[in-house]
């Protein structure tokens, strides 16, 4: 009876190995290296969940302090609490932070000021993805407006802290999908037509955009910035997707999600790498995904396109950026 058994054993032992280990290689690379970040400020946008807060424990759990910039101060608070329980760190802390609103990043950028007069590391996590057509509180497409515009007016509000910090870094978490994407010079603001996928691949391609251009306008600095893409992760940032609006899709994706998309803190991984390495102390312009360099997509490399679009962002923002030129 027991060799009758031993096929019908062997086949699914044989899937579950291979399922085991497909879901370990898709987990992809993770940053090793023990740092000390004691005494080191760091800004995480967008940290209350997902990458974001998996990046905000990690640097926690290394001594680092830590300002949460989040829109939903609730939902933050709950995160900052877990984070400081789990990491004994209790210099971890909740500040509003709404970048579809540029008063809003106004008031934050101030605000931190008022507390802090050094930051080593801003990173600029927060993003929303494939939302239905909507404008920010200031008239920009929404992807285009909080993926892009916020950071920009952001990070260009807090370079001063920055330099001062220096060495210190930038990091623009972008995606894969900006190679699918192109800088609508004609529809910027995605007013004559709307694709949800189209518009986050536009705003994807314009954070590698941003990263190459400031890290030309920041040499000599001290200040570095560099992208990178986190890879397929299983997070709230899918909540948006269309076709998961049917149980049945939700059902049938769930196995395939946990097999083939990293789990956060995974997905985290690269971008504490690009914020902690200290090979990186001088690095600058460059795109990471599983904590290595990349290449990135011909159109991410067009510099009149990217001078377009810092043209159009200071616009659209309101900031005089010559001092950083």
């Amino acid at each position: 009876m027991s060799c009758l058994l031993c096929p019908l054993l062997f086949w699914p032992a044989l899937i579950g190995t291979a399922v085991y280990f497909l879901r370990k290689y898709m987990q992809g690379g993770t940053f090793t290296k023990q740092t000390d970040e004691t005494g080191k400020v760091f800004i995480v946008t967008g940290a209350n969940t997902g990458i974001g807060k998996e990046t905000v424990l990690e640097i926690a759990k290394r001594g680092g302090t830590v300002y949460m910039a989040c829109r939903d101060m609730n939902r933050c608070e709950k995160a900052r609490q877990d984070i400081v329980r789990e990491s004994n760190n209790t210099n971890i802390f909740a500040r509003e932070l709404d970048l579809s609103s540029l008063d809003s990043i106004r008031k934050f950028a101030a605000g931190f000021k008022k507390e802090q007069d050094k930051l080593h590391v801003l990173i600029n996590n927060a993003g929303v993805m494939h939302c239905k057509k909507s404008l920010t509180k200031d008239g920009f497409e929404m992807q285009l407006g909080v993926n892009h515009m916020g950071h920009f007016l952001l990070t260009h509000l807090l370079l001063d802290v920055l330099k001062k910090t220096a060495p210190s870094r930038i990091v623009n978490v972008s995606s894969l999908a900006h190679t699918q994407g192109t800088i609508n010079t004609g529809d910027l603001n995605s007013e004559k037509s709307y694709s949800r996928i189209d518009a986050y691949s536009q705003s994807k391609l314009a954070n590698v955009l941003f990263t190459r251009e400031l890290a030309k306008r920041l040499e000599g600095t001290g200040v570095t910035v560099n992208s990178l893409h986190p890879g397929a992760v299983n997070t709230e940032l899918q909540r948006n997707w269309e076709f998961l609006d049917y149980a049945f899709v939700q059902l049938l994706l769930n196995p395939l999600q946990w097999v083939f998309f990293k789990t956060a803190k995974n997905g985290a991984q690269t971008t504490l790498y690009a914020a902690l390495d200290p090979e990186l102390k001088e690095v600058s312009g460059l795109y990471f995904s599983d904590c290595k360099p990349k290449d990135v997509a011909p159109a991410a490399k067009d510099d009149k396109t990217a001078k377009f679009l810092w043209a159009e962002s200071e616009k659209w923002t309101g900031v005089n950026t010559s001092k950083v030129d």
